[in-house]
């Protein structure tokens, strides 16, 4: 799912713009915000389905994989971990979004989004494991280090405050500045 979703936030976004469906639709709705305010609305929505549907099929696994191999299910999710994990599966699906309304085509958007996933949090980690100054710096630094702590389970306030400043700086910060591009940007 948290590669999954932000695909899909990716490519709700992206097709008014790579499928040359933009004209039509920014004729209809010549209000560009209302447009990309209800792409976010569906994406949020497909997220909101989608993590439930997930905690069951998960633990329909639960049951089966215990049953298979003899032993007794482990039934350990607080409620708060639950939130933790939905609120996690958002903001990847935010990640898919910003980088959706920041680039407007899909492949490019897709590959940005896969450097970003995999390539960054790699180096970060590389870097991290090699000097000391950067690994007390990396959970201020890395949004997926931070976002990271949102499916361990219990998320202390310091772990809030890491999350909110790489939040800021890697998600609210570029998505403005798509927006900002969205709403100026000429149709083709």
């Amino acid at each position: 799912m948290s590669l999954i979703l932000p695909i899909i936030a990716i490519l709700s976004v992206t097709a008014e713009w790579s499928q040359r469906s933009g004209l039509t639709t920014f004729t209809l709705v010549p209000h560009r915000s209302r447009v990309i305010a209800a792409k976010f609305i569906a994406s949020l929505v497909v997220v909101l389905v989608a993590t439930p549907v997930a905690f069951v099929i998960g633990a329909a696994g639960n049951v089966a994989g215990t049953a298979i191999a003899g032993v007794d299910p482990v039934w350990d999710l607080t409620a708060g971990s639950l939130f933790t994990i939905v609120l996690a599966n958002v903001l990847g699906m935010l990640v898919g979004f910003m980088l959706g309304v920041l680039i407007r085509s899909s492949a490019g958007a897709l590959v940005a989004y896969f450097l970003y996933q995999f390539l960054l949090p790699t180096l970060a980690l590389i870097l991290a494991t090699q000097q000391n100054w950067f690994r007390e710096l990396q959970p201020w630094v890395d949004f997926d280090f931070a976002t990271g702590a949102l499916l361990e389970g219990s998320v202390t306030s310091q772990q809030w405050s890491q999350l909110a400043v790489t939040g800021l700086v890697w998600l609210v910060v570029p998505l403005a500045a798509g927006l900002r591009l969205v709403v100026r940007a000429e149709v083709k």
